[in-house]
């Protein structure tokens, strides 16, 4: 490519995507907002109250074992990353790190959790920086693997009937779930026998892992939102169908995405709530999804602060103990990364 072609002026998309970007973003805020104003008006907050006070101690202990379960599941995304990244820090490291990193990502966005948090605590354990992203890599898309097929299996068998006022049907989803379907399938095959291994997209190199490791990134990753939607389930007395609750949650969840809004605050709410209208009260849902806000997001958040403090507090001491064994690869160079397991 010679200097004339890189000085070229960008095409007229590029040049207007930015402004399309933001203006389509605002939109999407004042749609969200009219939502959430909608909902606002149309609950009675005196049955929102009498629901939370009613909660027996069965349904919470169940709901607590099922958000148990689910940092449990997704500690052991981290733990997929340990031999993706070829790192020696033991499970028993990793596992707090990555509870902490999890409960400050639900509750404080991605970048404060998810890429922060993990950047610092594994540095301080002693990680390389091209290490933290495969682990970082791996275990987004350990997540959205999961959430891929899940979703692409329930659209295909019918499991979510969208609201008579949304544009999108039946068949539009059964064809959105086939096509979800096969990007999985076309990522299974890439990591069983692509004989490319390597993309670099943005200046990030993406290694795939084995067939085999893809398998169990696609198995965590749904079991770990089956377990969310399970909380759901329990904190909504069970008064919805399984099936329906877990496919609203991953609608609501890629629309608290688009809107950037830390923990989707409101966005789930008002998905669910247009969702299960002609099922539960406005009251009983919005009741629920304040339990599951509780027992998902901020007790173990409470829990993940203290951890992240004891964490800093034995930073020094833990890293000095990892420096004394070999880290694997440690021959090999940067620009020369390790094939991926």
């Amino acid at each position: 490519m010679n200097e004339s072609d890189t000085n070229k002026p960008a095409s007229g998309w590029k040049r207007r995507w930015p402004l399309i970007k933001k203006i389509l973003t605002y939109v999407f805020f004042i749609l969200v907002a009219g939502l959430l104003i909608g909902l606002a008006r149309n609950v009675d907050w005196n049955e929102v109250l009498t629901t939370l006070r009613n909660y027996d101690a069965k349904t919470l202990w169940m709901a607590g074992a099922a958000a148990f379960a689910s940092y449990t599941v997704y500690c052991f995304f981290d733990v997929l990353g340990k031999r993706y990244a070829q790192h020696n820090l033991p499970v028993r490291q990793i596992l707090p790190v990555t509870f902490v990193c999890y409960a400050f990502n639900l509750n404080l966005s991605a970048w404060v959790g998810g890429i922060a948090l993990r950047y610092r605590l594994y540095s301080r354990l002693g990680l390389r920086a091209s290490q933290i992203t495969r682990v970082f890599t791996m275990s987004v898309l350990t997540n959205w693997l999961g959430y891929i097929w899940l979703a692409g299996l329930m659209f295909v068998m019918g499991w979510i009937t969208p609201p008579d006022s949304w544009e999108i049907g039946h068949m539009a989803l059964r064809v959105l779930g086939g096509g979800l379907l096969v990007l999985a399938l076309v990522y299974l095959w890439a990591c069983g026998f692509s004989k490319r291994r390597h993309w670099t997209i943005r200046k990030h190199e993406i290694h795939l892992p084995s067939l085999r490791l893809a398998a169990v990134q696609m198995l965590l990753g749904a079991s770990n939102w089956a377990l969310m939607a399970l909380v759901v389930y329990f904190m909504l007395s069970q008064k919805a169908p399984y099936p329906e609750v877990l496919g609203i949650l991953m609608i609501s969840s890629i629309a608290g995405v688009i809107a950037h809004i830390p923990a989707g605050l409101g966005v789930i709410e008002a998905v669910f709530v247009a969702m299960l209208a002609g099922e539960l009260s406005n009251g009983a849902i919005v009741a629920g999804l304040i339990g599951y806000r509780v027992v998902y997001f901020l007790v173990p958040l409470f829990f993940a602060t203290i951890l992240y403090v004891v964490l800093e507090a034995r930073a020094k001491k833990l890293r000095s103990g990892n420096e004394a064994q070999p880290q694997p690869g440690d021959e090999q160079t940067e620009e020369h990364p390790p094939t991926a397991a």
